[in-house]
């Protein structure tokens, strides 16, 4: 009898944790892949294969599944990456593969914290001239264009890798960094850069709440795009409960094997 297959959809510390939880707990009880986007040059060692590419939507991640004989998946993209975790929802479903969602818990509120809450990335460009004059941007990089509209403002914008071409901004520098970040690391990249906003995701996790931890403590305002709603489906907000997850499937894969 073959191991399962499973399919993580990553990019993110939890997916990576996840192909380190499944192997250390499953051996090679479950073959594993994790696909990735490919918008980082550089990730990170993940153990298993490593899938490197879009699919191509719903349609092309059900040709995959079935083509590869895929068992399950889990979903552990990032909270903002809303269209593939619609299309995972919507390839299962045709191809009858069992989904699980590795949501990130959110980040909770303090009564100290100066948020400014916007529904939009393009929302936040719109209000951050009114907000400060020199602006932290952690938004990921597909989304700096969004504040090429904004006058009257210096932004340090921190990316995993430097940009091939330079970001549509007026005034801009580049720092470099990958989560985790350590409280103390944040605190000083906001008083170096004399930062008075901050812009970011609600991203949640622990990997990077110390810059919210930092803004808080030098009382500065942080404007933050809200959350997607979570697709729909089965969800769990930890790796040991999609670990869980795994070991309480008891359904026979091979027999939908295709390959």
């Amino acid at each position: 009898m073959s191991a399962p297959r499973l399919l993580i959809l990553g990019g993110t510390g939890e997916a990576t944790a996840l192909a380190r939880g499944v192997l250390a707990r499953f051996g090679d009880r479950i073959e594993v892949t994790t696909a990735l986007a490919g918008r980082t040059s550089r990730p990170g060692p993940i153990p298993g294969l490593v899938r490197i590419g879009g699919f191509g939507g719903a349609a092309g991640l059900a040709e995959y599944l079935a083509a590869h004989g895929i068992d399950r998946l889990i979903d552990a993209t990032h909270p903002f990456a809303a269209e593939i975790s619609r299309a995972a929802r919507l390839a299962c479903d045709q191809v009858d593969v069992p989904r699980l969602l590795l949501v990130r818990p959110a980040w909770r509120r303090h009564p100290l914290d100066r948020w400014i809450e916007v529904e939009t990335v393009e929302a936040a460009a719109q209000i951050v001239g009114r907000v400060g004059r020199r602006a932290l941007l952690t938004v990921g990089a597909s989304e700096v264009a969004a504040f090429a509209p904004a006058t009257g403002v210096r932004f340090v914008v921190r990316m995993i890798d430097r940009p091939r071409d330079p970001p549509p901004l007026r005034f801009y520098e580049i720092v470099l960094g990958r989560g985790p970040f350590a409280l103390g690391d944040e605190r000083h990249l906001l008083q170096r850069h004399a930062i008075d906003a901050l812009v970011c995701k609600a991203s949640g996790g622990a990997a990077t709440e110390a810059k919210l931890i930092a803004a808080r403590e030098l009382s500065l305002p942080v404007i933050m795009v809200r959350r997607p709603p979570v697709e729909r489906g089965l969800s769990v907000d930890s790796v040991d409960g999609a670990l869980d997850w795994l070991a309480g499937l008891d359904e026979k894969p091979e027999a939908r094997r295709t390959s």
